[in-house]
């Protein structure tokens, strides 16, 4: 019996060994994807051209802090932007002045989303602040903010608590890690789900041009990436934890036997 329990021992380590090994991996992707630009990317045919018949007015108006929706979308669409969750890139020339022929070395340039940028309120006519707010829009914004740092919180808390059961010899806080390793997989999810469909009210509300064509990016990709990996991990974690105690529980039954 000594043999079977060692084996078993040794598949709920291996178990365990993976829900960490994805936990990480989960974690990594969750992070890159926040910190970089390219969720959602927009393609222009011919964007030197674009910019050059505007000269630096289109970099002004997308930096300005009065800047509205409007105004820097139609700059994404122009520029080939590319939008994250903290900022957003426009491709423009090194030298774009209104004496100089359109040039063909670009530079990408960056701006962030303030703080107070991230809970404005969303207008029914993108830039026009009389139309009224948004509530859907507005919601889904917030929320695509707020739910990657409760996901990697939870996924860090979770750690802690892993931790916390190797400390203590014992497999059962493990049910702990992972059903907050779930709980961080649906707010992933979400975070993508609320991505989406704020993308795609606002495209309703601002069509893409003829000639501009939008893509999600890798950076959403890693997201999307990182849910799965995160439910995977929830379900090894809580697979050993019970399956561990369900049997110390017959062997402890058994000896008594």
């Amino acid at each position: 019996y000594s043999s079977k329990g060692a084996m078993m021992d040794n598949r709920f380590a291996t178990a365990l060994v993976i829900a960490c090994v994805l936990s990480l991996i989960s974690t990594i992707y969750m992070a890159a994807s926040i910190g970089t630009d390219f969720w959602y990317e927009y393609h222009t045919l011919s964007p030197a051209e674009n910019v050059s018949e505007a000269g630096r007015s289109i970099w002004d108006e997308f930096v300005s802090e009065e800047a509205d929706e409007k105004t820097y979308t139609d700059a994404l669409f122009r520029c080939n932007g590319t939008v994250g969750l903290w900022r957003r890139c426009i491709t423009i020339p090194k030298n774009s002045h209104w004496y100089s022929p359109p040039e063909t070395d670009m530079t990408t340039n960056c701006i962030s989303f303030s703080l107070s940028d991230q809970f404005m309120e969303k207008y029914i006519e993108p830039g026009n602040h009389n139309s009224g707010t948004d509530l859907n829009r507005t919601y889904l914004w917030r929320l695509q903010f707020l739910l990657p740092f409760v996901s990697l919180g939870l996924m860090c808390f979770g750690a802690l608590i892993g931790l916390c059961a190797c400390a203590c010899r014992s497999l059962y806080p493990a049910i702990a890690t992972g059903v907050l390793h779930f709980l961080a997989g649906l707010c992933t999810l979400g975070l993508v789900g609320c991505y989406v469909a704020g993308i795609e009210l606002l495209h309703k509300k601002l069509p893409l041009p003829d000639d501009v064509r939008g893509e999600f990016g890798w950076s959403f990709c890693l997201a999307c990436v990182s849910a799965p990996l995160q439910f995977m991990a929830a379900a090894l974690f809580i697979w050993a934890a019970r399956t561990n105690r369900k049997e110390f529980t017959l062997l402890k039954a058994y000896r008594v036997a």
